[in-house]
């Protein structure tokens, strides 16, 4: 398993929460459970008081992303590395569930198998998966979603470097807000230039010629 695929980790952690909605999916041990996909092993140690704990992490996270979003490469690089220091990873070379054509093992990393407590080893997955994208695409790579009310982070592996928005849904909303906005500006451009060009108001000076009094 590529480690660059941890960093998936980070994005689904931060994203449980929309601040702008006023909404957040992390409430619950079941909800801790669900983000660790496919990992259940380290899941089974969730427990109450990992919510509020990894609540914290994420808070964490998205500053990262905030940062980085912001073009503040050097502030996105130290939040990183506070949250590695504190959550630091415990590679293991793997082999289950992974066999060549020859049925032998296909080794590879594990991170954080043996941790303390389940944010413990959330963490040190996302930190660390998030580290290793960061330092193979760049910290312009890490966005937030500039579509309102959204404000998802991603992770931006296009080509060009084009990435504005989480998923195609909020690109296409934000495209149609940014056409129905021009529409409206074009509206009220068109009534103000009518209004400026409409010979039914006559102006003040034809107004003083016709009753013979001097204009205000």
């Amino acid at each position: 398993m590529e480690l660059t695929y941890y960093s998936d980790f980070a994005v689904r952690l931060v994203n449980t929460e929309e601040p702008l909605r006023g909404t957040d999916a992390l409430t619950s041990v079941d909800a801790v459970r669900a983000l660790f996909g496919g990992a259940q092993h380290a899941a089974r140690r969730a427990a109450e008081s990992d919510v509020a704990r990894l609540r914290g992490v994420r808070t964490r996270l998205r500053a990262v992303f905030t940062a980085a979003a912001e073009g503040d490469e050097l502030r996105a690089v130290d939040l990183l590395n506070a949250l590695l220091l504190e959550y630091p990873a415990s590679p293991q070379i793997s082999g289950h569930d992974y066999l060549d054509e020859r049925g032998r093992p296909r080794w590879h990393l594990h991170l954080a198998e043996n941790p303390a407590s389940a944010t413990a080893g959330y963490a040190a997955i996302a930190c660390m998966g998030l580290a290793f994208q960061l330092t193979d695409l760049g910290v312009d790579r890490l966005g937030v979603c500039e579509a309102t009310p959204c404000r998802n982070a991603y992770i931006d592996t296009s080509t060009n470097r084009s990435k504005r928005y989480c998923s195609d849904r909020c690109a296409t909303r934000a495209n149609v807000a940014a056409y129905r906005a021009r529409k409206r500006q074009e509206r009220r451009e068109r009534t103000l230039s009518g209004r400026t060009a409409d010979p039914a108001q006559p102006s003040a000076e034809a107004t003083a010629e016709a009753t013979g009094r001097p204009g205000a």
